[in-house]
């Protein structure tokens, strides 16, 4: 098997990226990113200010040209934005980077994970559960298609779901 150098992590916003994300990190002895922090330390400027001031599209050109850098590097943990599988420039990008995994959640974990985050452009809205039962419509089959392994995130804690990660990658990586 050709050996991989990084792990990458996509899911729906809620999932857990970042916090599994930075679990995983540890237990691998990797070092973690997480693509919208890059967007902001780099932009100077937050995820809500960016898409009000360029819109999605704007956003997703940022993400884009994040993801494709950040997949070069080695021996990370990469975190990505729930809708990074929608371009396909950046699947392909994320399936050549490394190992990726799908952390599947629930909308009712999405939302109960959420539901208080302003940092969510996206769900700014009267009803984010239609919001969120819409976008795992669209991207669940994005995130299956280039998904090496898929986690249920609701069993367990975060140590448990990094460790079982951990574990599941470890020969690949």
């Amino acid at each position: 098997m050709t050996q991989q150098r990084n792990l990458i992590l996509i899911g729906p916003m809620g999932a857990g990226k970042s916090t599994i994300g930075r679990q995983v990190s540890s237990l691998l002895h990797y070092e973690f990113v997480d693509s919208d922090h890059e967007i902001e330390e780099r932009s100077g400027a937050d995820i809500p200010w960016i898409f009000d001031v360029e819109g999605e599209e704007g956003f997703r050109k940022r993400e884009s040209a994040m993801i494709e850098e950040l997949t070069l590097r080695s021996h990370i943990v990469l975190a990505t934005g729930g809708g990074a599988v929608m371009r396909e420039d950046n699947r392909r990008a994320i399936a050549a980077g490394g190992i990726v995994v799908y952390l599947r959640a629930t909308v009712e974990q999405q939302l109960a994970r959420t539901s208080r985050d302003q940092n969510r452009p996206l769900l700014q809205t009267s009803d984010p559960r239609s919001v969120l039962t819409k976008l795992m419509g669209i991207r669940d089959p994005l995130y299956k298609e280039i998904a090496d392994y898929v986690v249920e995130t609701e069993q367990g804690g975060v140590k448990d779901v990094a460790s079982k990660i951990a574990s599941l990658v470890s020969d690949d990586l």
